[in-house]
């Protein structure tokens, strides 16, 4: 799928891009890619990622930003320089504020291979050397709710624990028929297909594609083949996001 403009460059619907992270993990990139290749402030980048048996990402370094893993499919473990280790299984949540600097690992769990949604969101300059944190929900510790066409859980908003220096919003939607998102006036925000197919704005839309909004307004998606999506929204810093790596300046 070609980028496609929706509504007067506010907006972008295109598919990720496949990235390799080494060897033994690959990724489905929604943003930077060479489909959309800036960053979606506050947001630095989204992607799936894949990891196979007894593979991943040994100890390495991160400053600047703040990271959040969503599990989908298996186990990782992850390892860091606060003390902290943890196995996320399907449906757990965690979350890094990397601040000044911290160090972590993360391998598929049990032999087996995992998948998950990471995202990273940019700290506001006057947060970059803030103190390294680590916080994690179980699925019984987010928020899921009932709406109309759609069963959605608030992995961060509203009553979640996970909570970030930057005001957003990070929902996992099941759409069984017709469901509206609405962003907040002056966030930015995307929409991600983890499974199924079906419409947004009445253009086709399925697993691996991404919808980008620089500028806020009501998305109507509808599940052709039970499409589940996450929505990511947030407060732009209206700051430089300076990535080198797995640093943000």
């Amino acid at each position: 799928m070609e980028p496609n403009d929706v509504t007067a460059e506010q907006a972008t619907l295109c598919s990720g891009q496949q990235v390799r992270h080494g060897s033994g993990v690959l990724a489905n990139r929604a943003f930077p890619t060479k489909n959309y290749s800036a960053n979606l402030d506050p947001f630095v980048l989204f992607e799936r990622f894949y990891i196979d048996p007894q593979q991943g990402f040994p100890m390495h370094p991160h400053k600047g930003f703040e990271i959040v893993t969503y599990m989908l499919e298996g186990g990782m473990d992850h390892e860091d320089t606060l003390g902290v280790s943890y196995t996320a299984k399907a449906g757990d949540a965690m979350q890094i504020t990397t601040g000044r600097g911290i160090r972590h690992s993360e391998f598929a769990a049990d032999g087996a291979a995992c998948n998950g949604l990471q995202l990273w969101v940019n700290l506001p300059s006057e947060q970059k050397d803030a103190k390294p944190d680590y916080t994690s929900a179980t699925p019984g510790e987010l928020p899921t709710e009932e709406q109309t066409g759609a069963t959605v859980t608030t992995v961060v908003g509203d009553e979640s624990p996970i909570e970030l220096y930057t005001s957003m919003e990070y929902l996992d939607v099941q759409i069984s028929d017709t469901w509206t998102w609405s962003p907040p006036d002056e966030w930015a925000g995307f929409l991600y297909a983890i499974t199924g197919a079906g419409t947004v704005d009445g253009s086709r839309f399925a697993d691996g594609d991404v919808f980008l909004l620089t500028a806020a307004h009501d998305v109507v998606l509808e599940s052709e083949e039970s499409l589940r999506v996450v929505a990511v929204s947030g407060l732009p810093h209206h700051e430089p996001i300076r990535q080198r790596g797995p640093f943000v300046r």
